[in-house]
């Protein structure tokens, strides 16, 4: 997955994954879904 988003994006799979991981803390989620749930729950994601 990481791979394509930054083939996507024009960024290296390295890139990718230290934001999906920074992005991770900060919404304290334990997964990419959990972090989904906790951004509609705080209204960042429509």
């Amino acid at each position: 997955m990481n791979r394509e988003i930054g083939q996507r994006l024009f960024l290296s799979e390295e890139t990718v994954k230290s934001h999906v991981r920074h992005l991770l803390a900060k919404l304290q989620a334990r997964s990419r879904a959990h972090a989904v749930a906790v951004g509609m729950r705080r209204g960042l994601v429509a």
